[in-house]
This record gives structure tokens, C-alpha cells and sequence, in this order.
């Protein structure tokens, strides 16, 4: 099974708020999705090379340490990536004051990653949403709320689709 290597970061502002890309969706519903900022580890890459990259390249935020590894992911789904089978996701907590998200990426580039807009969410509205949007992971309250209130977990928590 073949399955790409992606770092993700979990952006928390002063106000416990998560910062999420909104991306364009075409499989298997065409339904968008809220995920955190990042992508895909390149070859010769670390992944907390290609997280400080991505972060970069998305939202313009240059990291000053390294963040803790929090979440891990195994998602097995072809439609994901193309030539995958899916992915593991690895996420990283990174703590900032809230910003305007603006990447070096123009809005082009963005578009061509599937990203189409930025949202500061607090947990109680993602807890709460009912559209028809979806976010990644597809719960991702539960394990965000023990994050906000539990803090730093010992090791990465598994997460589910």
C-alpha cells in the first residue's frame, strides 16, 4: 500500500481559535473541507522541514521552534491523492497570536493546491456546524477540545478519519 507522508499544523491563536483552509473538494462528494495548514513531505525532506515549508508557502508563518508532534493519521482512501492509496498525517501543534493568513503562494497557487479561503474557527462553531461543509479529521472537536483543555498529550494521539 502506498501512502503519501503529510505534516499539518494545528494553529491556535491567543484565543484558542483554529486556523483552517478551506479545500475544494471534487471526490468522492464534492463536498469542501476544513483542514489544517499543510502538505505533503517531499523526497530528501524532514517533516518538520516540509511543516515550516508548508507553513510558509499557505499562510506566511515562520516558525521559531519546533512545535510538538500531537495527532497522528492513517486515512486509506485512493480518491485522496492522486497515485496514493492514501495518507498518514502528522500533526503538530504550533501556538501564535492570530494574523491574517497571506502565504508566498499567490491566490493562484493556492487554487491549484485546492485551497480556496482561510478561517480562523472557534471549537464551540466547529462543534456546532451543521452545513455542508466537512472537516479533517471528520471530528475534529473531540480531539482539538482535549488538546485546548488537556494540553501537550505524551505521545501522538491516533486519530480516525
Amino acid at each position: 500500500m502506498k501512502l503519501r507522508h503529510t505534516v499539518r499544523a494545528v494553529v491556535l491563536d491567543e484565543h484558542d481559535r483554529v486556523l483552517l483552509c478551506r479545500f475544494m473538494v471534487t471526490e468522492p462528494d464534492g463536498k469542501d473541507v476544513w483542514a489544517t495548514p499543510g502538505g505533503g513531505v517531499e523526497a530528501g525532506e524532514t517533516p518538520l522541514a516540509a511543516l515550516r515549508r508548508e507553513l510558509r508557502e499557505e499562510i506566511g508563518l515562520v516558525l521559531d521552534a519546533d512545535p510538538p508532534h500531537v495527532w497522528h493519521q492513517r486515512v486509506i482512501a485512493p480518491w485522496l491523492t492522486t497515485g496514493y492509496d492514501g495518507a498518514l498525517n502528522d500533526y503538530f501543534l504550533v501556538r501564535t497570536g492570530s494574523f491574517q493568513p497571506r502565504g508566498v503562494f499567490s491566490a493562484e497557487q493556492l487554487a491549484a493546491e485546492g485551497i480556496g479561503g482561510f478561517r480562523w474557527w472557534p471549537l464551540a462553531e466547529i462543534a456546532a456546524y451543521r452545513g455542508p461543509d466537512l472537516f479533517a479529521p471528520r471530528d475534529l472537536a473531540t480531539p482539538l477540545a482535549a488538546l485546548i483543555t488537556g494540553g501537550i498529550p505524551a505521545g501522538p494521539v491516533p486519530l480516525g478519519l
